[in-house]
């Protein structure tokens, strides 16, 4: 595969009849959802998993997405999601890009991006990452290492 970036935390999919649309092909909002689970499963594969950030009250929550469908797929076509944590500030905020891929072809079909910011869960305010945090996320960072 011809990734954005090296190493990716990767996830197989496949769209299901329920996840086409009038149109004939993968809803764009499946995508999200996949993408949803791919950073989890990338996080719980770092070390953290939804139990940790209910500890900790603690939680890096999406402040802004996009995604560019740049092709159509449909039922049964072996996708790829790689993910990577790219870029953070080390306080407050992480940035993570993801890649679908078409298995057949080697095609990239999706491209997004998520700019997360660390937040407090009983407030819902912005806080400052936890050490665990730090330790878990910040060595997974891959390229600029700067503030999203």
């Amino acid at each position: 595969m011809n990734w954005d970036y090296p190493n990716p935390h990767t996830c197989a999919v496949a769209a299901t009849a329920a996840d086409i649309d009038g149109l004939n092909h993968t809803n764009n909002a499946v995508y999200v959802k996949w993408c949803e689970q791919a950073a989890w499963a990338h996080s719980e594969a770092l070390g953290l998993c939804l139990a940790d950030y209910r500890r900790l009250d603690r939680a890096m929550a999406i402040r802004r997405s996009e995604y560019d469908y740049l092709l159509p797929t449909f039922g049964g076509e072996a996708l790829l999601i790689g993910t990577w944590l790219v870029a953070s500030d080390g306080k407050t905020r992480m940035q993570r890009r993801f890649q679908v891929v078409r298995v057949a072809d080697g095609a990239t079909v999706l491209r997004g991006c998520w700019d997360l910011v660390c937040i407090q869960l009983g407030t819902g305010r912005v806080s400052r990452m936890p050490e665990e945090f730090k330790s878990v996320y910040l060595p997974a960072v891959q390229g600029d290492q700067s503030a999203t």
